[in-house]
């Protein structure tokens, strides 16, 4: 059964999605498979796409490919994406979400190590957006979709690779929106908060970090996986279609701009 709101325009569409069977990922493919779109989910963690998988079929949904490639082969990746892009006719919206997110401080980093991270967050994604963006053209529509993160906004010790590559991502969609909206492309990043995911793990006094992060959002509560689906999907519809060149905060208030 699909949904006949103004998600309707999703429908039909092809969806390529990285990282779409992780925390935040599962809730937001779910949420599309019941629009009608067919989703093209990008992981490589077996126990996330088995659940993955259990979920869309425990709930009888339809239009879901699973691919297991290595974001950090990015010669790879892109020989799997052409492949699956010319057995589905092509994609009408990416979804740049997969990331990685080593946590230690600044100078235990090797040069390799922030190329890695450099590679899977961000080249990747370039990788995602230069095989879809032939098709995107021909049709006279797309939607390009960068995840973020509020750590971008306000710097977090021990996780310089990342609030690297999470800028980049922002940069990536400020001059693709530019470049790509004479084809009726658009363009955005969406930079979630501090969610419950695996990546909190990391901190090692959980029960502080959430105290911190209720002191710094308006919205008191903790947000959830839907928060992420409901914007994921109003800008990969027609009901944003003169919206780009934007990142949106889905952070409960934290970050005010």
């Amino acid at each position: 059964m699909t949904r006949k709101d103004h998600f309707g325009s999703l429908a039909g569409k092809t969806i390529l999605y990285t990282g779409a069977a992780g925390g935040l990922g599962l809730e937001t493919t779910l949420h599309l498979l019941r629009t009608g779109a067919r989703v093209i989910a990008i992981d490589n963690d077996p126990v996330k796409v088995a659940a993955l998988q259990d979920a869309v079929a425990g709930q009888g949904l339809a239009g879901l490919t699973v691919e297991m490639l290595d974001l950090s082969d990015l010669a790879g990746l892109r020989a799997g994406l052409e492949r699956l892009s010319a057995a589905v006719g092509g994609f009408d919206v990416v979804i740049n979400n997969a990331a990685i997110y080593p946590s230690k401080p600044f100078e235990a980093f090797t040069i390799e190590e922030m190329q890695l991270v450099q590679r899977v967050n961000v080249d990747a994604a370039i990788v995602c957006v230069q095989v879809a963006l032939p098709h995107m053209k021909q049709a006279g529509r797309g939607r390009i979709i960068n995840i973020a993160s509020i750590t971008f906004s306000g710097g977090w010790s021990d996780l310089t690779p990342y609030i690297q590559s999470k800028g980049a991502l922002i940069g990536l969609a400020r001059a693709w929106a530019r470049e790509f909206g004479k084809y009726g492309i658009t363009v955005n990043a969406v930079s979630p908060g501090a969610f419950p995911t695996d990546a909190e793990k990391i901190h090692p006094d959980l029960p502080g970090y959430e105290r911190r992060i209720f002191d710094q959002q308006a919205i008191q509560r903790r947000g959830a996986p839907a928060d992420i689906a409901n914007i994921l999907m109003f800008l990969a519809s027609d009901a944003s279609s003169f919206i780009t060149g934007q990142t949106i905060n889905v952070d409960g208030g934290w970050v005010m701009h």
